[in-house]
């Protein structure tokens, strides 16, 4: 039988093949481990983080769990959800045209997020009009959260003004007339009854012829 002859040469590069094959299969093995303990595990949930979440303007007649937006309002209030847990906001509102100076300031006001990132604000007011909301929070990365919304309120119906009733005048406009003293009788008294006149006296004797 003859024997295999192998140069020192290549066994020593066959043996640096090896060496460097089993280095690649640690070195991938391991970033496999490392990848799988940062992975979460399959059920469990993460907590956002960023410029998540959303805020919703609502009429204060409006359910706090309900995440539509009410851009028409009379009393107010500024709901938020699904922020950071125990995140901090700090808001303000602000006149938008046409009402008002755009840009003033006329509300603000700060809020920290529950457990589950949800939050709001109390009962606001403000006059009729037109404004803007900016809602900052701490982590953003990017512009504040903004709604425009109109607060529009029922008139409220004036109260007549009551009139004072001038003073009572028990006094005349003019002095009564002076009592008239009453004067002779219109009528005349009876004239006295005429007596009858008397009868005549017979003549006696005879009378005298004439012509």
């Amino acid at each position: 039988m003859t024997a295999l002859k192998i140069k020192p040469a290549k066994i020593a590069g066959l043996a640096s093949m090896t060496l460097a094959a089993a280095s690649l299969t640690v070195l991938f093995a391991s970033h496999a481990a490392l990848a799988q303990s940062q992975a979460p595990a399959v059920g469990s949930a993460t907590a956002p983080s960023g410029d998540n979440g959303d805020v919703k303007v609502h009429d204060s007649t409006t359910a706090v769990s309900d995440q539509a937006n009410n851009p028409h309002v009379c009393q107010f209030y500024l709901d938020g959800f699904n922020f950071d847990p125990n995140q901090s906001v700090t808001w303000y509102i602000q006149q938008w045209a046409p009402t008002g100076q755009k840009g003033t300031q006329v509300l603000n006001g700060t809020l920290t997020m529950d457990a589950n990132g949800d939050g709001h604000t109390a009962d606001q007011t403000l006059p009729n009009g037109h404004y803007k909301l900016f809602w900052n929070f701490t982590g953003e990365n990017g512009a504040a959260k903004q709604k425009v919304f109109w607060v529009k309120c029922p008139e409220p119906t004036p109260t007549p003004t009551p009139t004072t009733p001038g003073p009572t005048c028990t006094c005349m406009s003019s002095p009564p007339a002076s009592p008239t003293t009453p004067g002779a009788p219109t009528t005349q008294p009876p004239s006295p009854p005429v007596p009858d006149a008397p009868a005549p006296t017979p003549v006696t004797g005879t009378l005298p012829v004439t012509g």
